[in-house]
């Protein structure tokens, strides 16, 4: 200590020396130095985390996917809901809740808490073309509540659907910031699809893909993964972080297509559903006003005629159609009890009572995507079958090789009292949904009916709101986006105060709308299931409501008021000009789906592939749809190799390179299994070092037709025409391309699992013509 004293008196004695300019620099420097090289016994402080504010609740968002307005018990469905009973009775309900018409653009508006086009998302990602509304691509000036919240003192985790990240960022390299922890998430699980299969999803931890804990034969389905991962995550947050509250989004696949239960779940209905959708739907309608959920006056809107009547379809039809309710009943019930466990899990942990659960039950309205007949039997693009092949195979429903999806008409009667469905943004089928606001030591009302006009845009700001956080006007520098949406937190407690939500804009798939205090105005511009839609909309006639008398939309009143519809017209006009939705896009246009979106690998015709190669979504891979060679350089030892040298599919439908029982194979699978074909090696594979090579040529006459050829070190040991030939595209969500081994949904019955290849796989080539 006297050292340091004398080494303090004589620094002292040099700076009074000092002329006074230089001794002004020198303690300038000293001043600017590293705070950390201090004198001793002075303290110093760690980079310090956000707080979140004094007594935050913990925030647990829930999103289910394609679930009809009536189909859920608790609203007045046919499905059983127990859990979201309980939940329901323990909060608020609310009747007059809107969501955009598709999945993509519900999440956006939900995580942004600003209008879909805006932030880029007026369509589904797999749909995005270069347009500001519609590109897909999550701006940096609309942080997502996840985001604030992280800056504010929270755990956040992400479990399930991820729609939000352009296809061409959904690789192995990246970039990642649009991935949901490059968006304020600290932890994810789930996958990057639209759509994924229940049995063999495609899973990313974060951003590295991972297997599935536990196969299907052990009882592995989707939802329930997803639920033990989340109360897992729960658990560790609680041990390690109990001094912050956390927020976990919580988003299932369930119960978009495929239609994927556990089968035990799909017997408990059998027969349910016979008297069919007419019937069901008038019994969903009554018990609707029973439960008070909807208004008394309410009106039941007719069928659309482009829907048949139950009574006119065959027997056959009849018990096709039914089985495919069957199992969408099975799969929301089975998703429903997954939710149970995770709000148990909530609620039983430290803070229960103090977490905010705010349940959205469905992304849109319930999906007609399936069209009159519904899928079955085959994939998403397969070949027509008869009634009666359909009707034989019956009980195939539900099962890992089927992209299971109920007829149109279910869609519909699940949508009691309202029109329409899933993409039709112009009417109330396709954009309301019911919400479940439950926080005990927040709301004391328990089991309330909630009937102001709110908008998933709203919930951001009803979380700032309850929490006490500011909307911030910047985020890592950035300048925000103003946020459209607005809070309803007011209406915890005021259950008859008036909406404070008054303007919204809707639009997807060229169906329209605008809401202004009650008042609708929408035009409708094509069914859900139509592919090959015009790209004018200037025939499309528009509708006008007055949903303050006028619940469901049954009384149209555009001729009775052209004045009020112009001015609502033209509302609509000033809207979509501020929110990015002009040009209005079909999104199935001249381009198809997915088909004006960049690749990863555009512009390349030559590609190595080397062991150890992570899978990628099929849509980013090499382009097989023309002219291509394979090769792969592969060591032969005195015990053949066995398994997958390249896979581009999944059960669906693709195409895969692989040995098996010492010879070469080739085998394509069109659409679904309609069509199956294999190449096999004449010889078998040689000891030492063999070239394999497969080779495509395309036929120019016959678009999905070419000849294909097996070679063994450049000696032809097979060749066929290929006469049908579909690679996977954008309309298959789920399928992956992978190196040495399967992706998750086995293509070929005759290599399942995983089918690594057991030998010394060196690299696999890839060349374009």
């Amino acid at each position: 200590m006297n050292a340091t004293r004398k080494l303090l008196a004589s620094a002292s004695l040099v700076l009074a020396l000092l002329a006074p300019g230089v001794r002004a620099q020198v303690l300038e420097q000293v001043k600017s130095a590293d705070s950390r090289i201090a004198v001793a016994g002075t303290k110093e402080k760690w980079i310090g985390e956000p707080v979140a504010p004094k007594g935050a609740p913990n925030v647990v968002v829930i999103l289910l996917d394609d679930v009809g307005f009536a189909a859920a018990s608790t609203f007045g469905g046919v499905v059983p809901t127990p859990a979201m009973d309980k939940l329901a009775g323990e909060g608020l309900r609310y009747n007059n809740f809107h969501v955009t018409a598709l999945c993509s653009p519900t999440r956006a508006a939900l995580l942004t808490g600003r209008n879909d086009h805006r932030v880029g998302f007026g369509t589904v990602s797999e749909s995005a073309s270069p347009h500001p509304g519609y590109d897909g691509v999550l701006r940096d000036d609309a942080a997502t509540f996840a985001k604030v919240l992280q800056d504010n003192g929270y755990s956040t985790a992400a479990f399930g659907k991820w729609h939000n990240t352009p296809y061409f960022e959904i690789n192995p390299t990246g970039p990642f910031k649009r991935w949901p922890t490059g968006r304020g998430f600290d932890y994810f699980y789930g996958f990057m699809a639209g759509a994924m299969d229940h049995f063999n999803p495609a899973l990313y931890r974060n951003t590295v893909p991972v297997a599935q804990p536990r196969s299907v034969a052990e009882g592995y389905n989707l939802t329930a993964d997803l639920a033990d991962d989340a109360i897992a995550w729960i658990g560790t947050h609680n041990a390690l972080a109990t001094d912050k509250p956390y927020m976990l989004y919580f988003a299932t696949g369930a119960t978009h297509e495929p239609h994927q239960p556990p089968r035990d779940w799909i017997e408990k209905y059998r027969g349910r559903f016979d008297k069919g959708w007419d019937v069901l739907r008038a019994e969903s309608f009554a018990r609707q006003k029973k439960l008070g959920f909807i208004p008394a006056n309410a009106k039941l809107t007719p069928r659309p005629a482009e829907l048949p009547a139950w009574d006119n379809l065959s027997p056959d039809q009849k018990r096709v159609y039914a089985r495919q309710m069957e199992v969408f009943a099975a799969f929301l019930a089975y998703t429903d009890a997954q939710i149970d466990r995770l709000v148990s899990a909530v609620r039983a942990a430290p803070g229960g009572d103090n977490t905010i659960i705010l349940y959205v039950v469905s992304d849109n309205g319930a999906s007609a995507e399936g069209g009159p007949e519904g899928r079955d039997i085959a994939g998403l693009n397969s070949f027509a079958a008869s009634d009666t092949e359909r009707a034989r195979r019956v009980d195939e429903l539900g099962m890992p090789n089927h992209a299971a999806q109920y007829s149109a008409g279910w869609a519909w009667a699940t949508s009691s009292p309202f029109k329409w469905t899933k993409q039709v943004g112009s009417h109330l089928g396709g954009t309301t949904s019911p919400l479940i606001v439950s926080w005990p030591a927040g709301i004391r009302e328990h089991g309330g009916l909630r009937t102001q006009f709110t908008h998933v845009n709203d919930i951001a700001s009803t979380l700032y709101d309850v929490i006490g956080i500011k909307v911030p006007e910047t985020v890592d520098g950035v300048l925000q986006l103003p946020m459209d949406g607005v809070s309803f937190a007011y209406s915890f407690t005021q259950p008859k105060a008036p909406s404070r939500h008054n303007i919204q804009i809707f639009e997807q798939m060229g169906n329209r709308a605008i809401y202004k205090d009650g008042w609708w105005a929408g035009a409708m511009h094509s069914v859900p299931w139509n592919y090959q839609r015009s790209e004018d909309f200037s025939k499309d006639r528009w509708e006008l409501y007055n949903l303050n008398v006028d619940y469901s939309q049954n009384n149209d009143l555009a001729a009775k008021e052209p004045v009020r519809l112009r001015e609502m017209q033209a509302l609509f006009d000033r809207e979509a000009r501020a929110n990015n939705v002009f040009p209005l896009n079909n999104s199935f246009g001249k381009n198809g789906f997915g088909g004006e979106q960049p690749r990863l690998l555009d512009g390349r015709k030559s590609f190595t592939f080397q062991p150890g190669f992570q899978r990628m979504p099929a849509s980013q891979a090499p382009d097989f749809s023309r002219s291509h060679r394979i090769a792969a350089d592969i060591v032969v030892g005195d015990q053949p190799p066995e398994g997958v040298i390249l896979a581009d599919g999944g059960n669906q439908g693709g195409f895969l390179l692989y040995v098996r029982d010492g010879h070469v194979v080739y085998e394509n699978i069109f659409r679904g299994g309609a069509h199956r074909q294999t190449l096999v090696a004449s010889t078998s594979l040689p000891t030492g070092k063999v070239e394999v090579a497969y080779d495509y040529v395309a036929n120019p006459a016959k678009k999905g037709s070419g000849t294909g050829r097996l070679s063994l070190n450049g000696t032809v040991v097979a060749e066929a025409e290929i006469p049908y030939f579909e690679p996977p595209t954008f309309t298959s969500e789920y399928d992956m391309f992978t190196i040495g081994r399967n992706g998750e949904a086995a293509i070929s019955p005759s290599m399942q699992g995983t089918a690594a290849f057991s030998g010394d796989l060196r690299e696999v080539r890839v060349t374009l013509n």
